[in-house]
């Protein structure tokens, strides 16, 4: 299944680049007197962990169909991307914490050179976004969308961490908070960022109705069927990174069921092979007088 090997691996690159800039944060928050820097080290810390969550989900959801569960696995990745908004959210609530107490407790401003710390960390992480966002639309992978939007939600902590540190160092003594300040707003960023992430998967559980230009897509297709007159109702739902699919196909009334029956065969074959995203696909013959 080549969109799960390229979802796995983008998952390797997400836990190796959030593992070392989770390192390079916290040392240059401690050492750099920077709650900030310290707050994003904790969200890239749980990054991590929800980035295991993601490599999970996507290998139990690739796994085939079986006894049990007919329809595959698929499921199982809205459920790992509501427990990475989990991570989200507790990150978040820890960094608000942290940062309401050190609001009120006097401390010493960050170091300067932090700020160059956190650029090239902006910078890295706006690209592990695009590269990773990119490979979730290619995959169709909800979790992995999630997983991409921790990468932007780093960047933007780091953004709000540098514009801190900047007020600090600018202001001087006095604004020694504008650190905190600025780890206080990131929390807020996060999420409302864990609020995005979440919906589209509650939707995906809930079978919402969301893929109009997909279902287009496959009425077109259908009817470039020899035997396929025109379809009528097409439900389709998202499990894992494939599409499952009910569509009623209307066929000449006259023609015998075995000669209906090659037609459904041939009509899910079509869609399978022009739309590769599609999974199972169910074909209910329709008489047109």
């Amino acid at each position: 299944m080549p969109n799960t090997e390229t979802a796995i691996k983008t998952t390797y690159f997400s836990i190796i680049g959030n593992a070392s800039l989770a390192l390079v944060k916290g040392i240059a928050g401690y050492f750099g007197n920077s709650y900030a820097l310290i707050a994003d080290a904790i969200e890239s810390t749980t990054d991590i962990f929800s980035s295991f969550l993601v490599l999970f989900g996507l290998k139990y959801s690739s796994r085939p169909a079986d006894k049990n569960h007919p329809y595959g696995h698929g499921r199982a990745e809205p459920l790992i991307t509501f427990l990475v908004v989990g991570f989200l959210i507790t990150s978040a609530t820890i960094i608000a914490y942290e940062s309401i107490k050190n609001i009120g407790t006097p401390h010493t401003l960050p170091k300067s050179w932090t700020l160059i710390v956190l650029g090239v960390i902006i910078v890295w992480k706006e690209i592990s976004y695009r590269l990773v966002v990119q490979k979730s639309k290619e995959t169709n992978s909800s979790s992995l969308k999630a997983d991409a939007w921790h990468h932007r939600s780093d960047a933007i902590t780091s953004v709000a961490a540098f514009v801190g540190i900047s007020i600090a160092l600018i202001g001087g003594t006095g604004y020694e908070t504008a650190d905190d300040w600025a780890a206080l707003f990131a929390a807020a960023f996060i999420l409302y960022n864990s609020y995005l992430i979440f919906r589209p998967a509650l939707g995906e559980i809930m079978d919402e109705h969301v893929y109009d230009e997909l279902i287009d897509e496959i009425r077109v297709a259908a009817i470039k069927v020899e035997g396929v007159i025109d379809t009528e109702k097409c439900f389709v739902r998202k499990a894992g990174m494939k599409y499952q699919v009910d569509l009623h196909a209307s066929v000449d009334a006259k023609i015998t069921v075995k000669e209906g029956h090659d037609i459904a065969h041939k009509l899910k074959d079509t869609l399978r092979e022009v739309i590769p995203q599609l999974g199972h696909v169910l074909i209910h013959i329709e008489p047109h007088e």
